[in-house]
């Protein structure tokens, strides 16, 4: 029998949908919002290797529908819309605003998640995850033995060249200036790194290929002079956007706009909590995300029974 206390889950990917689990059977009214993307991320991605539980991996868009389908079975309602904003209400509720209506809850738990920045080139979606990637640590382990390119010139570009060094047998760093955001070290260890060559005052301006990437378009930065680089995959690691937009200043976030949680998942206003990518910037993998909307649901249930 349900509590009659209403949560809205702010996110449809790993964390969202994990929270959704824990509340729904916890007899809480349970109501998740997908956003524009529903499933999160994990709906770009092909073959999930590394979430546990599966020993011959999962197509990420499945892996996300079982997700759902298991918060529906004990009772959460999807709604397949785009929160546009969220008000705190005199009477300690929350009013959730989309596009097609309101809803008044108890509790929120934020798990909008963040995108990943892609290149912005014509036609790129149709390379998204048909070797055109934008997490290493998921799908790079694709490219043993192979050609891959990593753009990008901050730490998370020379971590992520490092890591590809791994599997892949040549490492192709990409940069349009010749000068680093990276720390010292983060270049040090990628320019030592003899599987890693730089690129330097080059910019990817085309993706190339039928059925998936063989190729990109490099143009000088400064002679403008137009390159073709062979490749097998092409990784952007430019940051990321937390989905912030809808909040308009609600929550505190950090230079780069991610939420920080207060205490443990509850953010400083009683009743919000935040689980995932918006606020996690350093492991941004789905396991991670899912045990943080497990913590955010328990926060949540253990702060609305008090």
């Amino acid at each position: 029998m349900s509590t009659g206390k209403r949560v809205a889950i702010i996110g449809s990917g790993p964390a969202g949908l994990t929270a959704a689990i824990y509340t729904s059977r916890a007899q809480l009214q349970t109501v998740v919002y997908t956003g524009m993307q529903p499933g999160g991320q994990l709906t770009t991605t092909t073959l999930v290797e590394n979430f546990p539980g599966f020993p011959e991996g999962i197509l990420g868009p499945e892996l996300m529908d079982n997700m759902q389908k298991q918060a529906e079975r004990f009772g959460a309602m999807i709604k397949m819309e785009q929160v546009e904003k969220l008000e705190v209400l005199d009477n300690h509720k929350f009013k959730v605003i989309s596009f097609f209506g309101e809803d008044i809850v108890d509790a929120v738990i934020i798990a909008s998640g963040a995108s990943a920045k892609y290149l912005g080139l014509p036609d790129e979606e149709r390379f998204i995850s048909k070797g055109y990637h934008s997490c290493a640590t998921c799908d790079g382990a694709f490219y043993k033995d192979k050609i891959v390119a990593v753009v990008g010139g901050g730490d998370s570009a020379m971590e992520e060249s490092n890591f590809l060094t791994r599997f892949a047998k040549k490492v192709y760093l990409i940069h349009r200036r010749d000068t680093f955001r990276a720390s010292k070290i983060m270049l040090q260890r990628a320019q030592e790194n003899p599987k890693i060559e730089f690129l330097l005052n080059q910019q990817v301006v085309e993706l190339v290929g039928t059925d998936k990437l063989e190729s990109v378009k490099l143009a000088n930065t400064q002679t403008q002079e137009v390159s073709t680089l062979t490749l097998d995959g092409l990784f952007v690691a430019i940051g990321h956007t937390p989905n912030t937009k809808f909040l308009q200043g609600l929550l505190t976030t950090d230079e780069n706009g991610y939420l920080i949680p207060k205490v443990r998942t509850m953010s400083e206003i009683e009743g919000i909590f935040i689980a995932g990518d918006i606020e996690d910037k350093i492991y941004r993998q789905a396991i991670t995300a899912a045990g943080d909307g497990c913590k955010a649901a328990i926060d949540c249930i253990r702060w609305l029974e008090s």
